[in-house]
């Protein structure tokens, strides 16, 4: 409680403390989402997990607030833009910056790998079907498919923030164009052309990011490059985001009247998540009415931006989201995890409870559900949240000189290939796949390489400094 008091204390007074409250909500809501609509029965004999989406038909439209992955693009949007802005107006590079921002998400989450591996490594020693041993560690990582997603868009923020700095508000518009050129493919082939809506959805609300960043902060519009001819303009070139009431309106409206559209007179499913059996799905890939949904929940952000923005200038709801941002990757990675410990400890002690979806029983066991899923979460952020809220970044430097530049570059980019290749490996592999360490070896090497790279760089260690 001391060491938040300080940092509270510490806040620099223009500090966009709203980014910090999205960014803990966003989270809250996934791991309560996941947590709530999960439905355990069994299979086989074996406890088994679905979504119990495909049987509350009534909440579908409560999935157009509860999708909150949109929001988290948008902050990572504003927090990517800040923090690049910053290294540059110190002098650093993008390079460096890559570096250093790869650290808080890759440790948290080599971490979790690790310890997944040598868990199911253990089980299999110890007589377990590969095959059980592959499906438990698949539950347990779904939520590396957004990680994927999210480390492409930091990965891509140097150059994407370059053509927001010239083009503006042009940038998502045309990332959205894309995404329903991408949808038109899933509607009447081929299929494949919509693979690309995977990366251009999220880019697109990133960088929305950007322009929320732009307008709330707009003296370091210079600092950050020099000005074109078309980013002064006004329209879809302006770089800044209205942060006024009547833009959220006009967002708000909008987007809602579009995806009321989108969603009865056009092709698009009412869910913004996955339903079973659904003739599409909204959000994997996103889709455009998954981007109206996006539009319309920025609307309601920024209606709610100055009552939130004075709330937070109280001491203890500032507390609050800083003890959750200190440890928000470890909630999002290990809270699935928690459902697989208690349903496994449950079952053991032969007292695992698998109602009917629906029925009184199922919604009376949703409380209990909820806090015993709370407190085994919050053992493992004991345990493995000091990896994420004790993120260092050293001040090393790469090699001096242009050729010594190019090479720290290149071998970043490499080390986020790696990264991205072994996170969208595991994903892409079938959970019924026997895998004797729960992940796919390959996924598991390409990740690990990839990983150890960055933080080489991080520690300056992985070249050495030559004169230019």
């Amino acid at each position: 409680m001391r060491r938040l008091r300080q940092l509270a204390q510490r806040t620099p007074p223009g500090r966009e403390r709203y980014i910090d409250l999205l960014r803990a909500l966003a989270i809250t809501m996934v791991v309560l989402g996941h947590w709530g609509v999960t439905a355990i029965g069994y299979e086989h004999g074996r406890p088994s997990g679905h979504s119990a989406l495909a049987d509350l038909r009534w909440a579908w439209s409560l999935t157009w607030v509860a999708q909150v992955m949109p929001v988290f693009f948008l902050v990572g949007g504003y927090a990517n833009a800040a923090s690049l802005a910053a290294r540059r107006r110190r002098g650093g590079s993008a390079t460096g910056w890559l570096v250093d921002r790869s650290a808080r998400l890759v440790r948290p989450t080599t971490v979790l790998l690790l310890v997944l591996a040598a868990g199911a490594g253990i089980a299999t020693l110890r007589g377990a079907d590969a095959a059980q041993v592959r499906e438990v560690v698949w539950f347990a990582t779904i939520p590396l498919w957004f990680l994927v997603a999210y480390v492409a868009v930091v990965a891509l923020t140097p150059p994407m923030y370059a053509l927001h700095r010239r083009f503006g508000l042009a940038v998502p518009v045309a990332l959205v164009v894309l995404v329903a050129l991408g949808d038109l493919g899933r509607l009447l082939g081929p299929a494949v052309l919509a693979d690309g809506n995977y990366l251009l959805g999220w880019l697109a609300v990133h960088q929305l990011g950007f322009a929320w960043y732009d307008a709330a902060r707009p003296d370091t519009r210079a600092a950050a490059g020099a000005d074109t001819a078309g980013a002064g303009t006004r329209g879809l070139f302006r770089r800044g985001l209205p942060l006024s009431r009547r833009a959220g309106t006009a967002l708000l409206g909008g987007g809602l009247v579009a995806l009321v559209l989108l969603t009865t007179a056009g092709p698009y499913p009412v869910p913004m998540l996955h339903v079973p059996g659904e003739r599409l799905d909204n959000a994997a890939p996103p889709s455009l009415a998954l981007m109206a949904a996006a539009a319309a929940q920025l609307g309601l952000i920024l209606l709610l931006r100055r009552p939130a923005g004075r709330w937070l200038r109280r001491s203890g709801p500032w507390q609050a989201v800083l003890a959750v941002d200190a440890v928000v990757l470890t909630l999002f990675l290990w809270h699935l995890t928690a459902a697989v410990l208690l349903v496994g400890l449950l079952d053991a002690l032969g007292v695992l409870p698998a109602p009917l979806v629906g029925s009184a029983a199922w919604w009376a066991w949703r409380v209990p559900w909820l806090l015993a899923l709370a407190a085994v979460l919050a053992v493992l952020v004991a345990v493995f949240g000091p990896v994420e809220a004790r993120t260092r970044r050293p001040a090393a430097t790469g090699p001096a000189g242009v050729g010594g530049r190019r090479l720290r570059a290149g071998l970043a980019l490499a080390g986020y290939a790696g990264v991205l290749v072994g996170l969208l490996l595991n994903s892409l592999t079938p959970k019924e796949a026997p895998e004797p360490l729960g992940l796919p070896a390959p996924a598991l090497v390409a990740y690990l390489a990839g990983a150890g790279l960055l933080r080489l760089l991080r520690s300056g260690r992985a070249v050495r400094r030559r004169p230019g």
